[in-house]
């Protein structure tokens, strides 16, 4: 029968209910369009950098998950010094998010962490139940990877960009101020589980707003009633859905 250690480096705490994944941020942007998309991630990459460090002073694992780049003879360290050469376009990039001496990595050879990989054993190990997918391409290595950790039960959170300013969202709603309702109130009055509440047939009508921002894009996501649940549609039919009003609620 296997012997569990204690931990799997001899040294490094590895017990943590939560795992942040770092997918495909060691990247050297060596590819066509790579140029656009770093002016893009930039700053992307700052607010990974501070989650990330928010994330360990609060004894969250800090996993990278990383493709290999087709360089099968490579390692984890050699991509990072790869990308990490003052020619690597990627070096700004990266130098955001270098990582320390305790976190932990994986490589991967196609878009989702977990195919052929160890990660689903390392989650293991760890005794992590609760993702934190982040990255540069939601709709693609982010997307297969949270898909699989789905399909495996683990409970996941792709944090946003940016977040709501409580301050914006009581001015555009007539208010002097506005907080999170508590869960249990909140399930009370829209008859829905947290994790799974929509603006779409709540129990009791409630106001609702949408970033003005959103409007412009082709499609969004909004939460369809249950936990996992996703309905992609029209931001205008999201909101006329909704009885929603568009204003600048951003910080």
């Amino acid at each position: 029968m296997p012997i569990r250690s204690k931990d799997l480096h001899g040294f490094v705490p590895d017990n943590s209910d939560a795992a942040l994944l770092l997918i495909d941020v060691i990247n050297d942007f060596e590819f066509e369009g790579g140029g656009a998309l770093l002016d893009l991630a930039l700053p992307v990459g700052k607010n990974i950098a501070r989650l990330k460090k928010a994330a360990k002073e609060a004894g969250i694992a800090a996993i990278y998950v990383n493709d290999n780049f087709g360089r099968w003879q490579s390692d984890f360290r050699k991509i990072v010094a790869h990308s990490r050469e003052d020619s690597a376009k990627g070096n700004p990039f990266v130098e955001l998010l270098l990582p320390e001496e305790d976190d932990y990595f994986v490589l991967k050879p196609k878009h989702s962490g977990f195919f052929s990989t160890s990660l689903e054993l390392l989650l293991k190990h760890l005794t992590a139940t609760n993702l934190i997918l982040t990255g540069i391409a939601g709709n693609n290595c982010v997307l297969f990877t949270a898909n699989d950790a789905y399909m495996r039960d683990f409970s996941i959170v792709v944090p946003s960009d940016c977040e709501v300013s409580m301050k914006k969202l009581a001015a555009a709603l007539g208010g002097k101020s506005a907080n999170m309702m508590r869960p249990a109130d909140a399930e009370r009055i829209t008859g829905y589980h947290v994790g799974g509440i929509s603006p779409f047939g709540q129990k009791k009508r409630v106001p609702v707003a949408i970033e003005q921002a959103a409007l412009s894009n082709l499609t969004v996501f909004v939460n369809g009633g249950q936990r996992g649940l996703q309905i992609e549609l029209d931001p205008n039919d999201a909101a006329i859905a909704a009885g929603a009003h568009a204003h600048a609620i951003t910080a």
